[in-house]
């Protein structure tokens, strides 16, 4: 089950959902709309490896913007931070942005009941697109959970994304075992 308007401004009353900075225009009928922060990054290498630390470079984003190329992945995050301690929040791109050949996420779309952090986006576009700061890139979505949670996301002991940041996160597969 989605969470409605109402609903979500009922958890956020509650404290199960925090968004800040939080604006009641960006609250849709069942998501609210969330922005593309200041800063972007590149991986520094063109081969990445999944058993190492793959390091970025960081940049902000320009006041006239940036533009994003084809077969570069752009790693992105949110101007939000969120917390959900009772649902399961979905980010999905805005039909506007899939519109300009932008896709926010190549796989992370699901966050976890006590994830609390910005959201890092993997960028990619089929074609150029200049992008800026604060625009309109995606919307969370709140599923509700039938159950009780074991460990929540931001208790977990090998949680690789628990450090609070306003840049974006690269891969931490490295981390896992295998």
């Amino acid at each position: 089950m989605i969470l409605t308007d109402q609903q979500i401004l009922a958890e956020i009353e509650r404290g199960n959902i925090v968004i800040e900075p939080f604006e009641r225009s960006c609250l849709g009928t069942n998501s609210y709309d969330v922005h593309l922060g200041r800063y972007l990054a590149t991986y520094r290498d063109t081969v990445l490896d999944a058993r190492r630390h793959n390091q970025i470079d960081t940049f902000e984003i320009p006041a006239e913007g940036f533009v994003l190329q084809p077969s570069t992945l752009y790693l992105g995050v949110t101007e939000e931070y969120t917390e959900s301690h009772a649902h399961v929040p979905f980010l999905e791109g805005k039909s506007s942005v899939g519109r300009l050949g932008i896709d926010i996420h190549a796989t992370a779309g699901k966050g976890d009941i006590g994830f609390c952090n910005t959201w890092t986006l993997e960028i990619s576009v089929s074609m150029p697109v200049r992008v800026y700061h604060l625009m309109p890139v995606g919307q969370l979505i709140y599923f509700a959970v039938q159950g009780n949670v074991e460990t929540f996301y931001n208790r977990k002991a090998n949680a690789k994304y628990n450090e609070r940041t306003v840049k974006p996160v690269e891969s931490m597969m490295w981390k896992n075992k295998f």
